[in-house]
């Protein structure tokens, strides 16, 4: 008699009659039961989050899903209409565009908060702050989290985030620090830039406990979704030529 093939990894098992996932059985312990926010905690921690963590993870998640009129957009929908393998290319362009500026502040203002943190020699977060703030415009660098194309005077995902965060019991260290910045940075810039979205998802997903390193592959996740919807758009309502020549023609290029 063959031997059964078993195929085992450190997240689970696959054999002939059954898949195990995290020490449970994906069909009959894991599909239709457990959400896809819970899952994909999970699978990254190690660990089963409680229901508050869910909550604010799946707010993070929907916070970084693609919105509206960006460059991403903009790419999924014009690759869609002209690369040869057409789903695959704009799912591509959308990813890398976004993952290569929009969805690295994210992981930047993440690392960012935690190095400051650990160097921390005191729990004064006004003060941690204003010294990030100053040693980053001395070193000629942009403060992750700071500022937004559209948003001038508030990026609405950001109250929302700290409140729920805060409603939960996960207000954290990351976020006191992050809303410190927001706070004392005026001193150092000489004008107020508004804390945006994808900066405050990064300090709630440190507060989770996530690891820095995978803070854009979680934003990776939530902008794929919205770029499927973007590509779903465009199949209805062509849309992407008009408004890239839009941008085109109000572009001023520079050197």
């Amino acid at each position: 008699m063959a031997e059964e093939l078993r195929f085992p990894t450190g997240l689970g098992t696959s054999d002939a009659d059954s898949i195990s996932l995290l020490g449970q059985d994906l069909a009959a312990d894991l599909m239709g039961k457990v959400g896809f926010g819970e899952l994909a905690f999970w699978l990254v921690a190690g660990r089963r989050p409680n229901p508050g963590e869910v909550r604010l993870f799946e707010a993070v998640l929907v916070a970084l899903a693609d919105h509206g009129f960006t460059p991403t957009a903009i790419a999924a929908r014009l690759t869609y209409l002209s690369a040869p393998d057409s789903l695959q290319g704009a799912l591509a362009a959308g990813l890398l565009g976004g993952g290569s500026r929009f969805l690295g502040v994210t992981e930047d203002c993440g690392r960012f908060l935690a190095d400051v943190l650990a160097a921390a020699d005191s729990d004064d977060y006004d003060s941690l702050a204003l010294r990030a703030v100053q040693e980053a415009r001395a070193a000629k660098r942009f403060v992750p989290g700071l500022g937004h194309p559209v948003h001038k005077e508030q990026d609405p995902r950001t109250p929302v985030l700290i409140a729920i965060a805060t409603e939960e019991g996960l207000y954290g260290p990351h976020l006191r620090l992050f809303e410190a910045i927001g706070r004392v940075h005026p001193q150092v810039l000489h004008r107020t830039l508004p804390l945006n979205g994808a900066g405050v998802c990064g300090a709630a997903l440190a507060d989770l406990g996530l690891p820095v390193d995978l803070l854009r592959g979680f934003a990776l996740l939530a902008r794929a979704a919205g770029l499927l919807g973007q590509i779903a758009e465009e199949r209805r309502r062509p849309i992407a030529g008009d408004i890239y020549l839009t941008v085109d023609r109000n572009a001023v290029y520079e050197p």
